[in-house]
């Protein structure tokens, strides 16, 4: 599956700011990595109809065994009402059986500064990993 490329599906309010969170997911399997996979797209489909989402993005390296993902909410309520909800409610529970590491980062900017780079998210990402 190629990387699904950053979508906006509300755009957020001039001079608003959005709540972002990336996240690195390592499968311990393949397998696991396959079934990851096969959910995402659904997650993504769920994430482009979430009240308050302002972007989504997902870069996927299956054979490395490793999905990132990149999302802008309206704010931290937003997302975590998105997490509650199904279908990811259910997958993030399951993925946790075949979960090697998983990272996640969160901050906020201005709107106007949306879409994050895939860099920027790398870097908050592996700050926060060092920093455990």
């Amino acid at each position: 599956m190629p990387d699904i490329p950053w979508s906006t599906p509300t755009p957020a309010e001039p001079g608003a700011e959005a709540y972002v969170m990336a996240s690195r997911f390592e499968t311990a399997t393949l397998t696991g990595a396959l079934r990851f996979l096969l959910k995402s797209p659904g997650i993504v489909r769920q994430m482009r109809k979430a009240p308050g989402a302002h972007g989504v993005a997902l870069r996927a390296r299956v054979l490395r065994r490793t999905f990132l993902t990149l999302s802008a909410w309206e704010d931290r309520d937003a997302l975590y009402r998105f997490a509650r909800t199904e279908p990811h409610r259910t997958s993030a529970r399951a993925a946790s059986a075949y979960m090697k590491e998983s990272v996640f980062t969160y901050w906020t900017v201005p709107a106007a500064d949306l879409p994050i780079s895939w860099a920027e998210a790398e870097r908050r990402l592996a700050q926060e990993k060092a920093g455990r």
